[in-house]
Formats: C-alpha cells, sequence, structure tokens
C-alpha cells in the first residue's frame, strides 16, 4: 500500500462501540488514516471510510492473534511512520456468580485474563510498533481509569490492579520510550456512558462535581490532544477524564 506521507496514522484497538469507536470517529474526522481492531466487527462508518486502512478482527488476549495483528499491521503500515497508537481495548469480566473478580471471589485464572489484556497487550504492543513510532515520532495511549487509583464500588479487584498496573507502565514506558523521541501517556476515565456501565453507576452520579456521566467524545477527545502537537512536549502524564470524581 503506497501511503501518502503527509498524513498521520494511527493504531486504535477495542474500536467496535464505547470509547474506541469514539476515537477511531474523532481521529477519521480530523483527516487521519486508522488501522483499528476488535473482537468482533467494526461499525460500517469506519471500515467505509476510505481513511480506514483497515480493521483488523483479533483477540489480542491470544498470542497468536497478537502476534497476527502486529505484523498484518506493520505490513499496512509498510515501512511507513506511525503517530500515534491507542492502547484502549480492555476487559472487566464477571465471576460465574455475576460478582466482579475480588480478592476473595472468582478464579485466578480469570486474573491472569484480565492482565493479559489490560496490563501485558499494551506493552507488547508497544514493543511492537516501536520502530514505527519513533519514525513518526509519535505517541502512545494507554487507557487506564479511575478505579486503578481509589477503591471503586463496582469494578472489581482485578480490573482496578490491572489499571492501576497500567498506570505506572505508562510512566515506565514513557521513560524508556524517550529514548526513541516517542511519548507515553495515559487518559483515565471516570463514569462514561458506555456499553459497560450498568445501571446501578447511576448512583455515582452525586459524587460528581460536573453532576454527569461523561461520554466515549469526552476521552476521545482529550486522546486525541495527547496524540497532536498541541501535547509534543507532555510525556508520563496520566489526564482524569471524570468530571472531578477523582478529587473525592
Amino acid at each position: 500500500m503506497n501511503l501518502h506521507k503527509d498524513l498521520n496514522t494511527a493504531v486504535i484497538t477495542g474500536t467496535s462501540k464505547g470509547i474506541g469507536y469514539a476515537t477511531a470517529i474523532y481521529f477519521l474526522d480530523r483527516g487521519w488514516r486508522i488501522i483499528t481492531c476488535s473482537r468482533s466487527d467494526a461499525p460500517k462508518d469506519i471500515t467505509n471510510n476510505n481513511q480506514c486502512l483497515g480493521h483488523l478482527k483479533t483477540d489480542l488476549s491470544d498470542e497468536e492473534e497478537l502476534s497476527s495483528f502486529l505484523d498484518m499491521a506493520n505490513d499496512i503500515l509498510a515501512g511507513n511512520p506511525l503517530q500515534a497508537l491507542v492502547n484502549n481495548a480492555g476487559v472487566s469480566p464477571k465471576s460465574h456468580n455475576s460478582e466482579r473478580l475480588g480478592c476473595l471471589n472468582g478464579d485466578i485464572s480469570a486474573w491472569h485474563d484480565v492482565f493479559e489484556l489490560n496490563f501485558f497487550v499494551p506493552l507488547k504492543l508497544g514493543r511492537g510498533f516501536a520502530s514505527a513510532l519513533a519514525k513518526g515520532k509519535g505517541s502512545i495511549i494507554n487507557v487506564t481509569s479511575i478505579a486503578g487509583h481509589k477503591i471503586h464500588p463496582f469494578a472489581g479487584s482485578a480490573y482496578s490492579t490491572s489499571k492501576a498496573a497500567l498506570s505506572a507502565l505508562t510512566r515506565e514506558m514513557a521513560n524508556e520510550f524517550s529514548g526513541l523521541q516517542v511519548r507515553v501517556n495515559a487518559v483515565a476515565p471516570g463514569e462514561i456512558a458506555t456499553e459497560m456501565l450498568q445501571p446501578e453507576y447511576e448512583m455515582l452520579i452525586p459524587r460528581i462535581p460536573l453532576n454527569r456521566l461523561g461520554t466515549p467524545e469526552d476521552v476521545a477527545r482529550t486522546i486525541y490532544y495527547l496524540c497532536s502537537e498541541m501535547s509534543e512536549y507532555v510525556t508520563g502524564t496520566e489526564i482524569w477524564v471524570t468530571g472531578g470524581q477523582h478529587m473525592f
């Protein structure tokens, strides 16, 4: 594929819905080319856009599929620069009793699955796209969570600790990737109105100073800022997108 060298390119994971979908659309609307992946098919308004270089249906928690995704995405790039990697794909599973995975319930193997997708996959993708990102003096954005910093009534310990680990990884990656002139930052959403949000989350609105749930677009705009030249001196930072909920 002959890519136009004046256009920016982003790899965005978990784009079938929610924050990932909103981020893909936000980047497309601003003239970026994107390569996307998710476990399911992408919406047609992504795949039918000629700036979408490819949607690769992938289970990133599967080692063989992740390796194949890296090979195919780098083939699409064909040695050209990559300006952004958005590590959005994540999982917050429940136990067989429909409870969030905690310290005293659920199989330890399920904890491993959570950490694989929420923590190890961003590390593996960062390594896998390091060369292309270095060529583009690009940015890596890790999507963390308010739950990685505070006890959350509904998130569960497995999800929360995996996101806390991703926050720490962001700082370490920022330090090491700086030698490649690649910036690494994180976005920590609060209560965002996506399909992942359960009805009980409505009770948390009084704890949010801006008195509303966030939207996927609220997060997408912040991700875009961190990938743009407006933040070219910003690295190792985690930006709260919580409506102020993180202050309490």
